[in-house]
């Protein structure tokens, strides 16, 4: 099993995630539910009009942070935005209430995944495991 696997399907427990940005110098968090595994890569989206979108591309390096079970993950990297309209097609196919609604009102959806990712699973008092995605 690949790690970006590994990552995916700790997601798909957790079912919510928290995606952690920063604004200037205070620290942001927001709940996420969207993640789409393409190959070995994990996808991620967020609309262009969002506060989240700026804050991403003003700085890149991001934590998300996931719950399930007594374990939790930490999975942290920089954001990479990619123009993929197959991509978003397949994005269409995962959410297409959402992205109806994009399309009503003229929005962008950002697709981006981590680079130089780094992942660990953890309990509450010890490392379960750790590795590069």
């Amino acid at each position: 099993m690949s790690n970006a696997v590994k990552v995916n399907e700790f997601l798909n427990k957790a079912k919510v995630f928290y995606f952690l940005t920063t604004d200037g110098d205070q620290p942001k968090g927001r709940p996420f539910s969207f993640h789409l595994l393409d190959g070995d890569r994990l996808y991620f989206g967020c609309g262009t009009f969002k506060k989240v979108y700026k804050q991403l591309t003003a700085n890149p390096r991001v934590e998300v942070l996931a719950v399930s079970g007594g374990e939790f993950m930490r999975y942290d990297g920089m954001v990479h935005f990619v123009k993929d309209d197959a991509l978003l097609d397949k994005v269409r196919e995962a959410m297409p209430q959402i992205m109806a609604m994009y399309d009503k009102n003229g929005w962008e959806m950002a697709l981006f995944y981590l680079e130089d990712g780094h992942a660990e699973i953890r309990g509450m008092m010890d490392l379960k495991e750790e590795f590069d995605v």
